[in-house]
């Protein structure tokens, strides 16, 4: 099974456990011998989601939004970023170069073609700017990938 994930980065603390503790159940509840986790690796529900099917036994692969992507990430999360593009079985890359909104988009339908399914990390509000998690659920759907949103009850970010 391929699962794909997106989410919302910055969660309070509180939060962040929860849906860690969500994502960790998730990745188990498949069989790890046939999961691959696809994930952009940004801090947040990329990065949990590949720990936690690497935690699994399962694979994981990475899409590269752009070519300056890293940079763009805070310089605290560079440490994970690189391990977990290092344990990546396959690494697939838009082409870009800047990290634009439109080319964190593209590497999300990217990564939304090489999935059975979507696992969104969502509190099911509108995008904040082009290329967020409602932008992501929503080609996901119009392409016709199952989702499954992750979201603890009660929680805001």
């Amino acid at each position: 099974m391929r699962v794909g994930i997106t989410g919302h980065r910055g969660l309070p603390e509180h939060v962040e456990n929860q849906v860690r503790t969500m994502l960790t159940a998730r990745a188990k509840a498949f069989d790890s011998r046939d999961l691959v986790g696809i994930s952009c690796i940004a801090d947040g529900p990329d990065a949990w989601w590949a720990e936690a099917v690497l935690d699994a036994g399962g694979k994981i692969e990475v899409v590269i939004p752009a070519e300056k992507y890293r940079e763009g990430l805070p310089a605290w999360h560079h440490p994970v970023y690189d391990k977990l593009l290092q344990a990546a079985s396959d690494i697939h890359r838009t082409g870009l170069r800047e990290s634009t909104s439109e080319a964190h988009q593209a590497g999300s339908e990217i990564l939304v073609g090489l999935s059975d399914e979507l696992t969104a990390v969502w509190d099911g509000q509108p995008a904040r700017g082009y290329g967020g998690t409602a932008d992501v659920v929503s080609y996901a759907e119009r392409v016709g990938v199952p989702v499954t949103v992750l979201w603890p009850e009660g929680a805001s970010r």
